[in-house]
């Protein structure tokens, strides 16, 4: 195995329509745990997302693409109402499977989830002040992610955030044994590596955002795929 190039022949498992809906089940709720260490959100709507807001007048709405079970959502939308920002936030997600998940969490004011994808809503005609996504660049192929990125800028008013994993050897290591504890009895360690053996390292992204985008390293093994209006 080389980390040297992305491994887009790796399918994960939790993606199959076919997987054992219970293990499935366990992945996305873990991912609560996964995300709060892993993903870095916390300081990615401190330093980028808070003062979007703040500039909105206090208040704005957010759109999580591809949401899975909604925490990461849930937190963003928790950290804005503490900080007493009025917000609303649509979750979507094209999986039933995992839209299920997410609804039967423990609610967050102003919180609401959809099984659609990005272009449903553009079609409807919404607009977003924030757009994200968390770990879903990886997963798309070239036609998909510029399909992506391009309705991601048309629909936010104000910033896009598509965060994702750097592609490394000590990203991998730091991964496979950090996640054992929670692994058991779910898809975590299997579809997390495989997620690193797909993802894209700074230049890779680099090379593949539209003009206009900036791609950004907000913390050892996280990728940000930026765009701003104002």
């Amino acid at each position: 195995m080389s980390l040297a190039t992305r491994d887009t022949r790796l399918a994960e498992l939790m993606d199959d329509p076919a997987c054992d809906p219970v293990l499935l089940r366990r992945t996305l709720e873990r991912f609560r745990f996964v995300n709060r260490v892993v993903a870095g959100w916390d300081g990615i709507y401190r330093t980028r997302l808070r003062p979007v807001l703040s500039r909105s007048g206090g208040s704005g709405r957010i759109l999580d693409i591809g949401c899975g079970g909604g925490d990461v959502l849930r937190r963003l939308a928790t950290l804005a109402r503490h900080d007493g920002f009025s917000v609303s936030a649509v979750g979507i997600d094209p999986d039933e499977r995992a839209i299920e998940v997410a609804r039967q969490a423990p609610p967050v004011s102003g919180v609401v989830y959809r099984n659609a994808d990005s272009t449903v809503l553009e079609r409807e005609g919404q607009e977003f002040d924030i757009v994200i996504s968390n770990h879903l660049l990886h997963h798309l192929t070239p036609l998909h992610r510029a399909d992506l990125l391009a309705v991601s800028e048309r629909i936010a008013r104000r910033i896009s955030v598509h965060a994702d994993i750097a592609r490394s050897r000590a990203a991998y290591a730091a991964y496979a044994i950090a996640v054992t504890p929670l692994a058991p009895g779910s898809f975590l360690r299997t579809d997390g590596l495989r997620s690193i053996r797909r993802s894209y390292t700074p230049a890779e992204l680099r090379d593949v955002v539209p003009a206009g985008w900036t791609v950004e390293q907000a913390r050892p093994f996280r990728l940000l795929a930026v765009h701003r209006k104002q």
